[in-house]
């Protein structure tokens, strides 16, 4: 449903001649078909041996690449032509509308300047002359008069007397788009530019300021050398200041170029480092300690704002850790370790609305955990997470020891912030004598700021494994104390979500409740209460949601709640809003509500085994069944889930974890599980956010992402789903479902998904070859599950339709990588790969085309009729690859002798799989069998006297008459 045929349309007969072939080609280039054309003229060159007409057919297919907008590529093959013929004026010309797209102006006029001394009448050559000749004397008037330019742009901004608002903004704005271009970059940089912005920051206002940052931006971008200057004149300190201010958009500006900054650094370190200066290496680390040590200081600073604060620690997020684990050097996660985080703690455990507090945001202490975990996460050895574990004990006793109320009140909120981030650190400083017995007494508190402190390090220690039984034993009579007689809805709903916690701890087995029947309804019902009342501040419904999350473990609840339409809206809202903290429990009750968590069959033998052994044996809950499944995911679409969701993936804050990605992923995959819904999912933003969430998480996220995309590309016409540019994003998650790590059916799907893609253009049949994509295809075509092997033959004769791919063996730039080498490997037709010495290609291609299954036929022989349409020799080769009657034929297939190994055994002889074709009961069979005859025909002598030699002829004069058939 929905798939594109792999072969549809007639394919002509094969042409003999380079001159026939040129000749198709000119009449595509007429008729518009320029990718089309540009095939038959690179056919026609295989064909052609005399200099001359090469030389015709190059420029040909210049003037086809410049249609196609490869330029690059037109440059390449007029130059070709203009080698073997220096008077060739066509291609002369056509080379100079390629360099003058690809900026080469002077070398443009140069040729077009020839193009003129060759023929001085050609009116069309000496207007393009005059055009071009005006560009340039423009471009070299605008660099000449710039530098006055930015003289007065810095003038008027400067200038206390200048009161005309609209033309300091227009000054401002000139600067900023100016800044963006490497030439003016350079012009305000050389024109001492960085003191006249350092000044336009200093004057407090904030348009003056938000310029100044955006155009800095402009000059730090991608050049190093230019940042290490404008760092040494700003000073870190003044940034860090700035990035501090009351102002959120001149905070945000300068965060923006701190990252710019971070990046330029970073990348200026990764070169030199590949380079001959050692010196530079350590300029490089010594600017970005000198940046991290700022921001570090600006944490823990007073005066600095609520978000300048959040701002820090993201960008603290985003440059400390490793990307990878690949990369071996962790030196600056360690740095900031010993250097920063006892001022990170100091964020995690402000307590709002105490005495001498920092101003902080409902997303800091969450921000700080994010931090804390990924400097955690980051460490390689036992010893350097001894350190970690030291420093927080350090830091906890340090307010818990000799300090009165207020420092046991920061040092359990140190404590929380631990256990929502490095868990490992929390449990460790949970355990420091008087901490869990404070943090029990001061639930009972009277005043609410210090019983929301306890409250809340109790739920966030009730989950952890250490705590549980002790919690469970203690805490659930005071939870339950203090849900039933607070008069505080703040506190209220934490107690209730402690209890929700502890009320969860069997997870989804049905047998293992933890309160007495009903219990978990009415404090999943109180949940949504409080979800759905608006006159309750934001911060405190979120805990609602964090109630949600665990009770929807169970079944029952699930079902409660998506028949309350206000509760998941409400909560839907909460996901949209300002509040990021909330993403993880929006997504992990949607989660729960999907099913869409892993749960394995159990083996019968080994439950056999538990009831003799008198085991505990988990139950499933009976409307945890597939068809309340589906119910439940028609009414979360119904209610807005999709759009929740895309907002949530928008989200550029810490909360959006790379946990909270995977659990993201997965409720997609469970909305599109069923094919009438991909199209809604897709209509309210679904494809796009499916498209980060595959290229960036878990590998389980990234997997589950990949696999929702590849449904809906199935199902879905791709070009609607996913319009414009975002069609070629989605191929790279669609080839890392062929890793041999995935699934059958997430092999099966990817395939799927890239026939479709494939039959669409010849733009994307490169992308997929670029992303490596036809030996995993090739493969899977010897895979013995008979819906993958049919799956990768209709996707190969869909990418037989390519004009070029390199051979598997060869080596070639992979995903993301820059532009190829100088002398980069040969690029061959695609075609040209079933001719190769040793491989079984073409000859598992011809068997296929004989097999039993309909559907694997009509894939392999619509492969044949392609092939033998567009590269003639293999018609020759078909009668040598399968010639005998009843053997095997050669062995040592594309991945050798375990593929060969699965080739059909016992194979028929190449004359009556053709025959069987055109006596098939299918008519599309048939006609690919009468389009690959026709092909072979018209191929070589030797070939049709085999042909004519058998009973072809008579079939092909019965099917001839057929009138029904045309």
């Amino acid at each position: 449903a929905g798939r594109t045929c792999p072969w549809s349309q007639p394919v002509p007969v094969s042409q003999v001649t380079a001159e026939q072939l040129r000749a198709q080609g000119n009449a595509l280039f007429q008729a518009g078909e320029h990718a089309a054309a540009l095939a038959a003229y690179t056919q026609a060159l295989q064909l052609c041996t005399g200099a001359a007409e090469r030389a015709v057919l190059h420029r040909n297919r210049a003037a086809c690449h410049l249609k196609l907008e490869d330029y690059a590529k037109a440059e390449a093959d007029a130059s070709k032509a203009i080698e073997a013929d220096g008077r060739d004026v066509k291609a002369l010309f056509r080379r100079s509308q390629a360099l003058q797209k690809l900026g080469r102006l002077d070398q443009a006029i140069s040729d077009l300047q020839r193009c003129v001394s060759l023929e001085p009448r050609n009116k069309a050559f000496q207007e393009a002359l005059r055009a071009l000749g005006s560009s340039m004397h423009e471009k070299m008037k605008t660099m000449s008069c710039t530098d006055s330019k930015v003289d007065q742009m810095f003038q008027i901004l400067l200038n206390p007397e200048e009161k005309d608002a609209d033309k300091k903004q227009k000054a401002a704005q000139n600067l900023i788009v100016l800044a963006r271009e490497e030439a003016g970059a350079e012009k305000i940089f050389q024109s001492d530019g960085v003191r006249l912005l350092t000044q336009l920051l200093d004057t407090a206002k904030a348009d003056m300021m938000l310029a100044a940052l955006r155009t800095l931006v402009g000059l730090c971008s991608g050049h190093r050398s230019r940042t290490t200057a404008i760092l040494a004149e700003l000073g870190a300190p003044r940034l860090s200041a700035v990035l501090g201010v009351e102002h959120e958009q001149v905070s945000l500006a300068a965060c923006n170029l701190l990252q710019v900054m971070f990046d330029s650094l970073k990348e200026g370190m990764q070169k030199d480092f590949r380079g001959k200066e050692d010196a530079v290496v350590l300029d490089s680390s010594k600017d970005l300690k000198l940046l991290i040590k700022d921001l570090l200081e600006l944490l823990a600073l007073e005066g600095a704002s609520a978000h300048g604060r959040d701002n820090a620690l993201n960008l603290l997020i985003k440059v400390v850790p490793r990307k990878s684990p690949k990369e071996t050097n962790n030196s600056l996660s360690l740095w900031v370790i010993d250097q920063g985080l006892k001022k990170i703690l100091e964020v995690g455990s402000t307590v709002c609305g105490a005495q001498d507090s920092l101003p902080v945001t409902e997303n800091s202490r969450m921000s700080a955990s994010v931090l804390l975990s990924k400097l955690y996460s980051d460490l390689k050895c036992d010893a350097e997470r001894e350190n970690f574990h030291h420093l927080c004990e350090d830091y906890v006793k340090s307010w818990f020891e000799g300090h009165e109320l207020a420092g046991k009140l920061r040092a359990i909120q140190a404590v929380s912030c631990l256990l929502q981030g490095p868990s490992e650190a929390g449990n460790r400083v949970l355990e420091l004598e008087g901490i869990m017995d404070s943090v029990l007494s001061l639930c009972a508190s009277v005043c609410e700021v210090h019983q929301l402190v306890a409250v809340e390090a109790l739920i966030h220690a009730a989950d952890k494994a250490k705590r549980a039984s002790f919690i469970t034993a203690n805490g659930v009579s005071l939870l339950k104390e203090i849900y039933k007689h607070s008069e505080r809805d703040s506190i209220r709903i934490r107690a209730l979500v402690g209890l929700c916690k502890l009320g969860s701890a069997g997870g989804t087995d049905f047998s293992m409740k933890q309160f007495a029947e009903g219990s978990t309804m009415k404090l999943a019902k109180q949940c949504r209460k409080w979800l759905c009342n608006e006159t309750i501040d934001a911060g405190t419904r979120r805990w609602a949601v964090e109630g949600l999350a665990y009770l929807t473990f169970d079944a029952d609840v699930k079902e409660e709640f998506v028949e309350d339409k206000a509760a998941m809206q409400a909560m839907f809202q909460l996901a949209k809003s300002e509040d990021r903290s909330v993403l993880y429990a929006v997504a992990s009750t949607l989660v729960n509500c999907t099913n869409s968590y892993d749960h394995e069959e159990p083996d019968p033998q080994m439950l056999e085994l538990a009831k003799y052994a008198k085991q505990h044996i988990p139950e499933q809950h009976p409307k945890d069944k597939p068809e309340f499944v589906k119910r439940r995911v028609r009414k979360l679409l119904a209610a807005g889930v999709v759009s929740a969701l895309a907002c949530m993936v928008k989200s550029e804050n810490p909360a959006l974890t790379n946990s909270c990605r995977e659990l993201i992923s997965r409720v997609f995959l469970a909305l599109v599980q069923e094919a009438e819904e991909r199209g809604g999912v897709v209509a309210q933003g679904g494809g796009k956010a499916l498209i980060p969430l595959s290229l960036e998480g878990t590998e389980v996220g990234q997997t589950k992402a990949a696999q929702a995309l590849a449904k809906i590309t199935i199902t879905s016409n791709p070009e609607m789903a996913f319009p414009g540019e975002r069609i070629y994003e989605v191929v790279r998650p669609l080839v890392s479902l062929l890793h041999l790590q995935r699934t059958g059916l997430e092999n099966f799907e990817g395939l799927m998904a890239l026939t479709n893609l494939a039959g669409i253009s010849e733009r994307l049949r490169q992308k997929i070859l670029k992303e490596k994509a036809v030996p995993m295809i090739e493969g899977y075509m010897f895979e013995e599950h008979e819906l993958i092997r049919l799956a990768a033959t209709e996707c190969m004769c869909n990418m037989a339709m390519s004009t070029e791919v390199r051979e598997p063996g060869c080596a070639g730039p992979g995903p993301g990588a820059g532009p190829p080498p100088a002398a980069a490997p040969s690029s061959l037709q695609v075609q040209e790969l079933f001719l190769a010495e040793g491989s079984d290609r073409l000859k598992l291609m011809v068997l296929y085309s004989g097999e039993e299954d309909e559907k694997l036929r009509r894939a392999a022989s619509g492969t044949l009729a392609m092939l033998t349409a567009l590269h003639p020799p293999i018609c020759k080769r078909i009668p040598q690859v399968v010639s005998a009657r009843g053997t095997g034929g050669q062995r040592g297939g594309p991945a050798g002798p375990a593929q060969a190994a699965l080739l059909p055994s016992q194979t028929t002889h190449w004359l009556e799989i053709l025959q069987a074709l055109l006596l098939s009961p299918s008519a599309e069979l048939q006609h690919r069998g009468a389009v690959v005859v026709m092909n072979m025909m018209a191929a070589a002598r030797e070939v049709a006297e085999q042909l004519i030699a058998s009973e072809m002829l008579e079939i092909l004069s019965v099917l001839a008459k057929e009138q029904d058939k045309p």
